[in-house]
Formats: structure tokens, C-alpha cells, sequence
């Protein structure tokens, strides 16, 4: 069983904010955001889930944007009796 061990780190005061943020989003606490973050980071997992997303982008980006163009349009238009 791996032993957890105590470190600290300097960050600039909006890094911080930020990560705790990303943390809260996450529904993590920071630790644990953070020590996510270094696991992706140093197995490749991080990578390789980008070059996955940018694979589906590549190969259904298309039918995405016009996904997207349908699902806006009833909000794109014109209200009754709202300004133009």
C-alpha cells in the first residue's frame, strides 16, 4: 500500500484559486486534483486522451459544429416583441 507523503508548493495566488476551482468542478479536493494532474501528466495518460479528442474532432468535427447549429438555432431566433 503506497504511504501518502506531505510536500508543499509555492503557487502564484490566481494559479491557486484556479486550481481549487478546477478542484471544486471536479468534485475533488485539491490534493487530489493535484495529484491527478502529475499522474496524467507523467503516465501519458493526459496525452494520449488529447490526441483521442483530436482524433474525434478531426473525424466528426463536421457533424459536430452543424449538432451545435441545431441544437442554437431555436435560440437564435427572434423573440416576439423583442428589440431587433
Amino acid at each position: 500500500m503506497a504511504t501518502n507523503r506531505q510536500t508543499q508548493v509555492r503557487l502564484d495566488e490566481g494559479v491557486l484559486e484556479a486550481g481549487k476551482a478546477a478542484a471544486r468542478s471536479r468534485r475533488l479536493d485539491f490534493n487530489k486534483y493535484v495529484e491527478r494532474l502529475i499522474i496524467e501528466d507523467t503516465t501519458g495518460a493526459r496525452a494520449a486522451g488529447m490526441a483521442a479528442a483530436q482524433r474525434l474532432i478531426d473525424e466528426h468535427g463536421t457533424f459536430l459544429d452543424d449538432l451545435e447549429q441545431q441544437l442554437d438555432a431555436p435560440y437564435n431566433q427572434q423573440q416576439p416583441g423583442a428589440a431587433a
